[in-house]
C-alpha cells in the first residue's frame, strides 16, 4: 500500500515538525505547572510572601548578557569556519572532477552557514559595545 518512498518523507515532512511542536509545548506546560505548585507552595507555608518579586525571581534568565554575547561570538565563529572549511572542500570537488556537480550542494551549504555565521558576528560587534557599556555602569 504505501511505501518507503512515501512513509519516510512523509514522516520527515509531516510527523517529525508536529513532534517537535508538540514536545516543546509540552515542556513549556511543564514548566508553567511546576512554578505554579511551587507558587501555591510558598503562600501555603508563609502567607505574607512578596508574590511579584518570586515570580520576578523564579522567571529570570541564569545567563547573564555577557553569557549570551560570548555565545553569539563563538556560534558566529563556528558557522563562519563552518561555511569556509565547505567553500573549500567545494572547491576541491571542482578541481578534481570539473564535470561533476558534487560542487553544488558544498555551495549552497557554504554560503548558508556563512550567512548565518557573519550575522552571528555582524550582532556581536553591534550588541558588544552596549552590553560592555552597561556592565561597566553597574
Amino acid at each position: 500500500m504505501f511505501s518507503a518512498q512515501v512513509i519516510i518523507p512523509v514522516s520527515i515532512c509531516v510527523v517529525l515538525p508536529v513532534l517537535i511542536v508538540w514536545i516543546i509545548y509540552h515542556s513549556i506546560n511543564n514548566r508553567n505547572n511546576k512554578n505554579t505548585e511551587i507558587l501555591i507552595k510558598a503562600l501555603e507555608t508563609n502567607p505574607n510572601i512578596d508574590v511579584d518579586r518570586l515570580i520576578e525571581t523564579m522567571s529570570r534568565s541564569k545567563k547573564t548578557a555577557m553569557d549570551t554575547l560570548h555565545t553569539r561570538l563563538l556560534r558566529g565563529c563556528i558557522f563562519s569556519s563552518l561555511g569556509v572549511a565547505v567553500s573549500i572542500m567545494a572547491g576541491i570537488f571542482a578541481y578534481t572532477d570539473p564535470e561533476s556537480h558534487a560542487q553544488n550542494p558544498c555551495l549552497i551549504i557554504s554560503g548558508v552557514s556563512l550567512a548565518i555565521g557573519i550575522a552571528y558576528l555582524v550582532v556581536y560587534f553591534v550588541t558588544k559595545k552596549t552590553v560592555t557599556d552597561n556592565s561597566n555602569r553597574q
